[in-house]
């Protein structure tokens, strides 16, 4: 296989979880505002857009795929660890995804920008990020042995298209008020 296909296939893989956990966050959504309308300066502390049901089933959409993954490892792919510290990595890849997506929500609402509005490479790589932080204090070891630097760069580069692309799905499906 092609080096270059190999490693944009390898990086998918890898943060799959995350991608799942962000995408499932905003499809299967909610009710509930995390911040129950509270404002912090004059703006809500995160808005309407981030709920406790879409946080949960987020999660768990992304930790599932996980295992599912983790139980393919005959395809010749990364695993995510031997049993039982596979879970540690699954867990840090989801709840890593939400944090990051909640922050980059909060630094929305501090920037004095409403729901749905556009703040380019922190909507793209907010989830990326809290998926890193968490793997990198808690899974430390996984994380250096298996994200090296191309596959990093890889995630950085990929993700935007991959993010921008979904996004566009869900809007043509309804499920999204903007296409970004």
């Amino acid at each position: 296989m092609n080096p270059v296909i190999e490693t944009v296939w390898v990086a998918i893989w890898l943060m799959l979880p995350a991608y799942i956990t962000n995408a499932s966050a905003a499809f299967f959504g909610g009710k509930t505002p995390i911040d129950r309308g509270v404002l912090w300066r004059k703006n809500r502390l995160l808005g309407n857009g981030k709920t406790y049901e879409g946080l949960l089933t987020g999660f768990s959409c992304g930790f599932c795929a996980g295992i599912f993954q983790q139980l393919l490892g005959y395809i010749k792919m990364p695993s995510f660890g031997p049993f039982p510290s596979f879970l540690l990595t699954l867990f840090c890849l989801s709840a890593g995804a939400m944090l990051g997506d909640l922050l980059g929500s909060f630094i929305k609402r501090r920037a004095g920008l409403k729901r749905g509005a556009p703040l380019p490479l922190v909507d793209q790589l907010d989830f990326v990020g809290g998926a890193w932080l968490l793997l990198f204090l808690f899974a430390r070891e996984w994380f250096i042995d298996t994200f090296s630097a191309e596959i990093i760069i890889t995630v950085v580069i990929i993700t935007p298209l991959l993010h921008l692309l979904t996004n566009y799905i869900g809007f043509k499906m309804g499920r999204k008020g903007v296409p970004w």
